[in-house]
């Protein structure tokens, strides 16, 4: 991420073409032969719904359960404050923000689809892409949905508490007036995919008041008297139709609608249901848009389908869902103590910094506000980009985007390693939409003479990327050649978890474009052999920039160089796997012999960032792009690499430093737990702990996690909020094909006992584990589909051979 991307529209001239450009038509030819590919299957987005299962019992916990994992404070967000104090729900493609005010609840909800921009295929001066709201375009919010009640205004009343319970995926608020205790509870229905708020009281109470649905975009709101209800809809200038409703009901009092208001009237309960969405589709053949459908109509009918049901049948079945996900992994870290547990989460966080004192459910309740916040933006929809689901504003930083140089990747590093695989399919799903349009504007413009990056070949193939990207194949900023390597192995490495070859064939397009891009780009130079002191020709990457600093027109950047050769071993294994492109993959494998591997600086110790004995760049940097190699990749690791790689990997990952912005510090952490340096891992996840206060780098109230742009400036950033809990598990585990470390970084602060269950291993098994005084006590493993690894833990080590489906459990460690 780059704190100094432009903002601004691009200047006039700059903006996307329309849909009939040639560009766009050879576009659309491409998706049509890449659709067989691609196996998306109608990837959904705002579509009809399927009849909801309904669940025969009770899925909710009994009181008390969970109480580790709810995160509680005792006032409201404001109007000015839901980014870093309203509690998000989510289902997958519907985000909200809720204020829980009692007398003023307000939820700012958004969709994912809701982008303006386009292909945005019109190069600047330079050759780059225009990068504004008026070219690229930007994720922007759906309505903002209030339910105003007079007469519980804050002031009138007591025992204040809201909290996010995130073992059920649901708000709930409570208070009490004139001896009344109300209660509301707030979830994001994935099976009924709305918002539901739903009121109730204890007492002989009674709720009186309005509910609103206000646009974003300058929208007329309408009222349907008929079914109690209200509904906005309009079209952005690229075309892309959306639509919201709200509907409410009561099974006491009255509900009607007056003027642009739903108007509620002594209700003893009142249940509120909200919904929306685009006409978006992910689908290039059709620009990204589904023609047929009229999202107010859809949103209307949702609305009015989920209320016919009753609040408990729609909160069931919510949590049902939501549980069918969540329960898959546990985690304890050790107990807290009374103290901490009584202060509630702000206080916490607080007095986690003040007092540096080690609080281990406060640490295992991040992770899993990590794991909620997953299930609760990346479902069978658009990917998470930097903000989630979740705005409060129509201009976030970036555009709300999906950036390729660590974001996006970032993003689904904890996916796998904690049991939420089928959460990783959108991240999927969305690369293969977008692949024919990228596949279209590389071969079109990556050799534009102006851009820099460009080919000395002056042969172009296969595809990439740009630093950022949209939901329309539109690219944004600078290119960004190694971009399409990252992604494609990230991708694989969700393969090294499931053992799924289903998904091998839906990506194996993607990586052999990728291959194809690189056999054209790669350039040969002659070096020094460090050994034999001999010359010899080696492959190296073209004129490129380490993201996102240093020169840019270096040749062979330890970054491409680590990425690719990862792309080419990756891509030969879908070969093998599929039986598939056998010559190609020997003409890779040719590649690949070729590339130059980085070296240690002899001038500075460190693992060089340029073929360059010499620091050509910012020494701190925020990115790790020249560790690569260390995490995410595995080329080094202490276990098997050269001594002096690893110093000078070690070296340079110390010279970068342990203060940074929230996704830069959870990268670091990840690097040292690979290094097994616990001490260092622990503090880089405890400082990304710390309270923000006037957008200072850390944690909001909320736990989101804020990203100081300029000084008394903070905007939420969603990577660290995964990025962290993903250093917590490597830190408990570390695994590739063929091997899983047992407790590689365990910290003091959680050696005393713990337990998690359910966390993911590459080479196809799931791990149960436990330990008490730093050592590992009991360890089950199961294979999902890997047959033979080996398991070390304090200097012993188990091989395991399994079919798919079974499981052994080890106990005899050192």
């Amino acid at each position: 991420m780059n704190d100094q991307h432009p903002h601004d529209p691009a200047p006039s001239g700059t903006g996307p073409t329309s849909g009939t450009s040639p560009t766009r038509r050879r576009a659309l030819t491409l998706a049509a032969g890449a659709a067989t590919l691609t196996a998306l299957g109608g990837l959904p987005a705002f579509a009809a719904s399927a009849p909801a299962k309904r669940p025969t019992a009770s899925p909710m916990l009994a009181e008390g359960e969970g109480s580790t994992t709810r995160m509680w404070y005792r006032a409201p967000a404001g109007e000015q404050t839901m980014l870093e104090r309203a509690l998000p729900v989510g289902n997958g493609r519907l985000g909200a923000l809720v204020g829980n005010d009692p007398g003023h609840e307000l939820l700012f909800v958004s969709d994912a689809t809701m982008w303006t921009g386009g292909i945005n295929d019109v190069l600047e001066p330079d050759g780059q892409f225009p990068y504004g709201r008026a070219d690229f375009g930007s994720f922007t919010q759906l309505a903002h949905v209030a339910v105003d009640i007079p007469d519980h205004d804050l002031g009138t009343v007591n025992d204040y508490r809201r909290e996010l319970d995130i073992d059920q995926g649901l708000v709930t608020s409570g208070y009490v007036r004139s001896g009344v205790t109300y209660e509301r509870r707030v979830f994001a229905s994935h099976p009924d995919d709305a918002v539901v708020v739903h009121f109730s009281q204890r007492g002989g109470g009674h709720y009186t008041g309005t509910i609103s649905l206000e646009g974003t975009h300058d929208e007329t709101t309408s009222a349907d008297g008929g079914n109690d209800s209200l509904f906005l809809g309009a079209e952005f200038a690229n075309g892309l139709r959306y639509g919201a409703a709200v509907t409410a009901s009561s099974r006491s009092g009255s509900v009607t609608t007056s003027g642009s208001r739903i108007v509620f009237t002594r209700c003893a309960d009142l249940t509120v249901v909200i919904s929306g969405g685009s006409n978006y589709a992910p689908d290039s053949t059709t620009g990204y848009r589904d023609p047929d459908l009229d999202p107010v109509a859809l949103a209307r009918t949702k609305v009015r389908d989920a209320v016919r049901h009753s609040a408990t049948t729609l909160l069931h079945t919510h949590v049902a869902d939501y549980r069918d996900q969540f329960e898959g992994m546990s985690i304890s870290l050790g107990p807290s103590t009374g103290e901490q547990r009584a202060l509630d989460t702000w206080e916490r966080l607080k007095h986690r910094t003040q007092q540096d004192v080690p609080d281990p459910e406060l640490e295992a309740l991040y992770l899993q506000f990590g794991r909620y916040l997953m299930i609760s933006s990346s479902r069978d929809g658009l990917p998470v980009a930097l903000q989630g689901p979740w705005l409060d504003g129509n201009d976030p930083d970036w555009m709300g985007d999906y950036h390729t140089d660590i974001n996006i990747q970032m993003n689904y590093w904890m996916a796998d390693r904690t049991a939420l695989s089928r959460n990783f399919d959108a991240f999927t799903d969305y690369c293969l939409a977008q692949l024919p349009v990228w596949s279209e504007l590389t071969q079109a413009h990556f050799n534009d003479p102006r851009n820099r990056f460009r080919n000395s070949s002056g042969k172009v193939a296969g595809w990439t990327v740009a630093y950022s990207t949209n939901i329309y194949g539109g690219l944004g900023w600078w290119w960004h050649p190694p971009g399409n390597a990252w992604l494609c192995n990230t991708l694989w490495e969700h393969y090294q978890y499931t053992q799924d070859l289903g998904h091998v064939k839906k990506i194996y397009a993607m990586l052999k474009g990728a291959c194809e891009f690189w056999e054209t780009r790669l350039v040969t130079m002659t070096v020094k052999d460090p050994e034999t002191g001999e010359d010899r020709e080696v492959l190296v990457a073209d004129n490129d920039w380490s993201p996102e600093h240093g020169p840019q027109d270096a040749k062979g950047i330890t970054y491409a160089q680590e990425v690719v050769r990862d792309l080419f071993i990756n891509y030969r294994e879908a070969c093998e796997l599929l039986g598939r492109d056998a010559e190609f993959a020997k003409t890779v494998a040719g590649l690949q012999e070729r590339l130059y591997m980085p070296e240690v600086s002899p001038k500075t110790g460190w693992l060089q960032e340029w073929m360059s004995p010499d620091n050509l760049g910012e020494t701190t940097h925020r990115h790790l792009s020249p560790l690569i190699s260390l995490f995410p990749g595995d080329r080094i690791r202490p276990d098997a690499s050269p001594a002096a790689l690893v110093k000078g990997a070690t070296e340079l990952l110390t010279a970068r430093g342990m203060e940074s912005f929230g996704w830069a510090n959870a990268w670091r952490a990840l690097c040292w737990a690979r290094l097994k340096h616990a001490d260092n891992a622990y503090e880089l996840v405890v400082n990304n702990l710390r309270p923000s206060v006037d957008g200072t780098n850390g944690t909001a109230m909320n736990l989101f996690d804020i990203y100081e742009v300029e000084k008394g400036r903070g905007i939420f950033q969603i990577e660290s909020n995964f990025g962290t809990p993903a250093a917590m598990i490597e830190m408990l585990l570390y695994s590739r094909p063929g091997h899983i470390e047992l407790l590689p970084a365990l910290p003091d602060a959680w050696a005393r006992s713990g337990s998690v269950t359910g966390i993911g291993a590459r080479g196809g098994f799931v791990v149960d584990l436990s330990w008490r005084d730093g050592k590992v006590r009991e360890a089950k493993i199961r294979s999902v589909g890997g047959r033979r690894t080996k398991v070390a833990a304090g200097g012993v080590s188990h091989d395991v051979d399994l079919r798919s489906g079974r499981s052994v459990t080890l106990r005899h460690f050192g």
